[in-house]
Parts: C-alpha cells; sequence; structure tokens
C-alpha cells in the first residue's frame, strides 16, 4: 500500500497578522493597553464577565440582555458573538472590539467603536463595560479617550455618539467629562420595556480643545486599509 504523507503549512504569527492585521492594532495610554482580543485574552476575558459586570437589579445596556444569561451560558455565548465579529468587519459597516488591559496585563473590560458608511458620514459610536471590581476608578474615561484618539487623530472622524439610559449615570458622566453634549434622546428595549436614551455628540473641534499628548497607537495602517479609510496618524 502506498502511503501518501501529509502536508502541513504552517503559519507564524506574523503572516496571521499580515493577512488580518486587527490583531496588531493597539492603542495606549498611560495606565491602559486597549488591543483586538486573541482567542486566549477573550479566554481571560469570560473571568471579568463571570464575576460580574452590574447589580442583578439593574440592567445598563438595551437588549438583547446578554448579562442576564446565566453562567456558563453568558460566557459562552459571548464567546460566539466575539468570534461571529471578526468575519464582519468591512468597509461600509464596522465595529473595533478593543480588549481592555491594565499595566499589569490584567483584563478589565472591553470598549468597542463602530461605524457604518464612514467615509462619508465620518462618525463613530462607542460600547463599553467593565468588571464590577474595576468601576468607580477613572478607567472608562481613559479607555474612551483611547478610542477617541484612534477616530479622531488615526481615522479622520469628525463627530463621536454615545447614548445612555437616563439612569446610567456612569456613562453619561464619561461623555459630559470628555465634553459631549447632549443631543436629544431616543427610545430603547430595556428588559422589554421601552425606555429613554439619552443622546450624546462630540465634535472634533471640541475633541481637539482636550485632546491628550499621551496616548499612542500602533499597526493602525494596515487595519486602515482593510476598512477604507484614511490614516491620518500614528
Amino acid at each position: 500500500m502506498r502511503v501518501v504523507a501529509a502536508r502541513f503549512l504552517v503559519r507564524d504569527a506574523g503572516a496571521v497578522a499580515h493577512l488580518w492585521p486587527f490583531f496588531d492594532l493597539v492603542v495606549t495610554t498611560p495606565t491602559l493597553t486597549l488591543r483586538i482580543p486573541t482567542d486566549e485574552q477573550l479566554v481571560q476575558l469570560t473571568d471579568v464577565i463571570r464575576d460580574g459586570i452590574h447589580a442583578p437589579e439593574w440592567m445598563p445596556f438595551d437588549d438583547p440582555p446578554w448579562t442576564d444569561e446565566p453562567t456558563p451560558e453568558r460566557e459562552r455565548s459571548w464567546l460566539v458573538r466575539q468570534w461571529a465579529a471578526r468575519t464582519t468587519l468591512r468597509p461600509d459597516q464596522w465595529r473595533l472590539r478593543f480588549a481592555v488591559f491594565d499595566a499589569r496585563g490584567e483584563p478589565l473590560g472591553m470598549q468597542d467603536m463602530f461605524a457604518t458608511t464612514f467615509p462619508a458620514l465620518r462618525t463613530v459610536g462607542t460600547y463599553s463595560w467593565l468588571g464590577r471590581l474595576h468601576q468607580g476608578r477613572g478607567i472608562g474615561k481613559e479607555m474612551r479617550s483611547a478610542v477617541l484618539h484612534l477616530a479622531f487623530s488615526c481615522f479622520g472622524a469628525a463627530r463621536a455618539e454615545s447614548s445612555a439610559f437616563e439612569d446610567n449615570l456612569g456613562s453619561a458622566g464619561v461623555s459630559r467629562s470628555l465634553g459631549y453634549m447632549e443631543n436629544g434622546f431616543e427610545w430603547g428595549l430595556r428588559r422589554g420595556q421601552p425606555e429613554r436614551l439619552t443622546r450624546f455628540v462630540l465634535s472634533e473641534e471640541d475633541w481637539r480643545r482636550t485632546a491628550r499628548g499621551d496616548i499612542t497607537t500602533e499597526g493602525v495602517e494596515p487595519c486602515a486599509v482593510v476598512l477604507g479609510l484614511s490614516h491620518n496618524a500614528g
């Protein structure tokens, strides 16, 4: 019998990053590092989710209320959503999901930035969560500052938008502290019930008034090419 040896194609991490450069996209502040997480880092974040993101009796997010799922279904379904998101990055609609790490490399939560038809609208939105053990320490403001730097300084955004339920004082406080202005309200569903969300908007001009010089980025240009964006700075 003739035996045919199997051939295996081995790729190193550099080759993977060349084909899917988002693993090399990093935003750094003096206290935090934001990066698109690998599978190993996603598993680290499930420990943060298991420890809890908010009090059970209160829901800061609109539907579907993923944090209401019991463990381990909550962590498992969250992992599936993160994997699925990798396949939906395209120029007309994208969402960058950054894992947030402290100076010791410990995972704290996630900070997303997303856009639709960005070349025309030049507008980004944000979404984030932090483990309960890490809240109330200014981390939410620091990680939002990081992605705003990426949006305005590197991608050429003209506006950043955010929204929060009226009782989500933490999220609204972060927006106001970074110069966002209130911009009306909209309705969202929270655990199946209609609730008002306050809208906030931050213009490039207002952002530049308080823009920081201590936030740096790596790996922006290859990602900007994939997303069809204009890379302004590094």
